[in-house]
């Protein structure tokens, strides 16, 4: 199973919009403090090499602004070097201003709480211990500030800085875990609401064509008995076998098959059968439904084709499944009636069945659109089917993808969960 990508809190680019503001505002309060160290507290320090540290923070400061103004987006992992330059930063500027010793050690903390916040959890890790191995490189190796030391200390390691050394250790780690928590419990819920927020618009976009639906089967009854009364005398004044004898049986079949259509709409209104699934064997009830489907499309060429495998694969279905597949399957003919092929194809959870036509293809530009609002591909068409057609395959635990075959024409591929045996 492939591995879930990290949810976002916030776009990358918004968050490096704000690490940049607070670089800007960090490291001019540090500049502002170097001045008053050095003009007001006679701090002895290599000007020049903190100067430098500023300025290059600066420069990076400007050349992040130039780089958000361009289209390319934002990665976690350029969000995560830029983090990783803060802390060189820091490490610089804090080796030449006292080390370990310096008050403003502690502002490691605010690059690992954003990393935590914002970034994924291997990458928020990864800030953490480079934020303690900085700490640790400070305790050992720095430029001493006399004004800095402590009083008691009679080793370049007190007993101080080590509580200090421990404190943020205990603080960078409790930060990451707790943060990242808390930020990813936040970007599930967000998630989670989205997706409610979606399904309630699809029912209630599902509901109106079902009201329109029901209205429109109630008007339909009349016409179509009156079409079946009127081709019964057509065909009784016809010459018997004559091409327009066939014609008219045909279209007989045709409105027989559209009133029996209306009357399962009917029959199968009734919620107390829509809630409870019919469990029957994948390949019997497909087979039934490409039948059914050849008979309001006799001009189809077909194959059908069943994955040989052990084991008997079954599904939970029902009427609106069955016409969701028909509405699938006439995408295919539409596209081009001709070797239109069907495989039935299952795995340990879930059973897959494959629609290849030989049609031109899908539109990449409407391509993932397709199902999730009222788009069609064809130049008449409403979108509708292909709409219905997602949303009932998804009640079912399913889903519907559509390729580009590279041999031309249309994939379509329906996965639906795998039931157990009714037995």
């Amino acid at each position: 199973m492939p591995t879930a990508l990290p949810l976002p809190l916030s776009t990358p680019n918004r968050n490096l919009v704000r690490l940049t503001i607070v670089r800007g505002i960090t490291w001019t309060g540090f500049l502002l403090a170097i001045v008053v160290g050095v003009e007001l507290l006679a701090f002895d320090l290599p000007v020049t090499a903190v100067v430098s540290v500023v300025i290059s923070m600066g420069v990076l400061n400007i050349a992040t602004w130039w780089r958000l103004g361009r289209p390319r987006a934002v990665t976690h992992l350029e969000y995560l070097l830029h983090l990783l330059a803060d802390i060189t930063g820091l490490t610089l500027l804090f080796y030449f201003s006292g080390g370990s010793t310096n008050p403003f050690i502690t502002y490691y903390l605010v690059p690992v709480t954003i990393a935590a916040a914002t970034l994924p959890w291997r990458h928020a890790w990864i800030i953490a211990a480079c934020s303690m191995a900085g700490y640790t490189f400070l305790m050992f190796s720095y430029y001493p500030i006399p004004q800095l030391g402590h009083i008691n200390s009679d080793s370049p390691l007190s007993l101080h800085i080590l509580g200090m050394w421990l404190n943020f250790g205990l603080s960078a780690g409790l930060v990451t875990f707790f943060i990242y928590k808390m930020a990813h419990a936040l970007r599930s819920r967000d998630q989670a609401l989205s997706r409610t927020r979606e399904a309630a618009l699809r029912n209630e976009q599902v509901l109106a064509v079902a009201t329109q639906a029901a209205g429109t089967a109630h008007e339909l009854g009349t016409p179509l008995s009156t079409m079946a009364v009127l081709l019964k005398e057509m065909q009784a004044d016809a010459p018997a076998d004559s091409a327009l004898d066939q014609d008219i049986n045909l279209l007989r079949q045709q409105v027989d098959v559209c009133k029996s259509r209306l009357q399962n709409l009917v029959s199968n209104a009734d919620r107390r059968r829509m809630a409870e699934p019919e469990v029957l064997d994948a390949e019997v009830w497909l087979a039934g439904v490409v039948q059914r489907w050849l008979v309001l499309r006799p001009d189809v060429s077909h194959q059908f084709d069943v994955a040989e495998k052990r084991g008997r694969p079954w599904l939970a279905v029902d009427a609106t499944l069955d016409q969701a597949l028909t509405n699938l399957l006439n995408n295919a003919a539409d596209a081009n009636p001709e070797h239109i092929a069907i495989r039935l194809d299952w795995q340990s959870e879930s059973v897959v069945i494959d629609i290849r036509d030989h049609g031109p293809g899908v539109a990449m530009s409407i391509a993932d659109q397709l199902g999730e609002t009222f788009i069609s591909t064809k130049s008449k068409g409403m979108g509708i089917g292909l709409f219905l057609t997602h949303a009932t395959i998804n009640r079912f635990g399913g889903g519907v993808s559509l390729y580009n075959h590279p041999e031309g024409g249309t994939l379509t591929e329906v996965t639906l969960p795998r039931c157990a045996s009714p037995n």
